[in-house]
């Protein structure tokens, strides 16, 4: 909640959570395609970190109590339908599709369907992936939709950024939005982004790196991020 009023003090549009339970995810084993092997999560199963990054679901009502009361949009990230379902139920904003599930046609089609605004991130994806899950939101539905360049590193590199490609989806998608999930440790690329005409900037946020956490690496601290809306 401490974070939640110190992002819109920022000056933050909105917060985003993600909403899922380890067990919808991924299975509780040690074989070796459910470990990770490198980088910030390097010895953990999948499930294990799933598990420690989960936001729990009984947390949502208060965090978006708080987010109104500091005058921010809140949405979330679901996994499934029960986590749709879930989150219509607390009159979210929109919606936003991580980059992992691009291809999940049916959780797209269902989200879509709700008629909320909806935002889709592309790490990992190829660009026949991309166009495929634009067109499953728009033919389910969905009247506004941005999609999000993504690097699927943590932290990303700025120099790997590839900021190109936000113009190459300007071109392939001329009638939508484009933005920037952005997830390396400077504001650099959400700087040159914005000059390059996105229109959102994803960052994670965190009230101290220092206390640790699955995501503390790469995010940003309340002061960070009021130096990159200033910015």
């Amino acid at each position: 909640l401490e974070l939640t009023r110190k992002v819109a003090k920022a000056g933050a549009n909105a917060i985003k959570l993600q909403t899922y339970r380890a067990d919808t995810l991924t299975l509780n084993s040690t074989r070796a395609e459910f470990l990770i092997n490198e980088g910030p999560w390097a010895g953990q199963t999948l499930f294990d970190l799933y598990r420690n990054a989960e936001m729990p679901w009984e947390w949502h009502s208060s965090i978006f109590e708080t987010a109104r009361k500091s005058n921010l949009a809140y949405f979330s990230s679901p996994f499934d339908f029960s986590a749709v379902d879930f989150l219509e139920r607390h009159n979210v904003a929109g919606y936003k599709i991580a980059s992992p599930e691009i291809v999940d046609k049916r959780l797209i089609q269902y989200v879509a369907a709700t008629g909320k605004p909806m935002i889709i991130s592309t790490g990992m994806a190829n660009l026949r992936e991309i166009t495929d899950a634009v067109e499953w939101a728009i033919q389910a539905g969905c009247s506004h939709l941005i999609v999000l360049h993504c690097i699927s590193a943590y932290p990303a590199p700025t120099e790997a950024m590839n900021l190109k490609r936000i113009t190459e989806m300007q071109s392939l998608f001329p009638s939508l939005d484009i933005g920037l999930s952005d997830h390396s440790i400077s504001s650099t690329a959400a700087i040159a982004a914005t000059a390059l005409g996105v229109r959102m900037i994803e960052k994670h946020v965190i009230l101290n790196r220092n206390q640790g956490g699955p995501d503390a690496e790469f995010s940003l601290e309340p002061h960070d991020l009021r130096e990159l809306v200033e910015s």
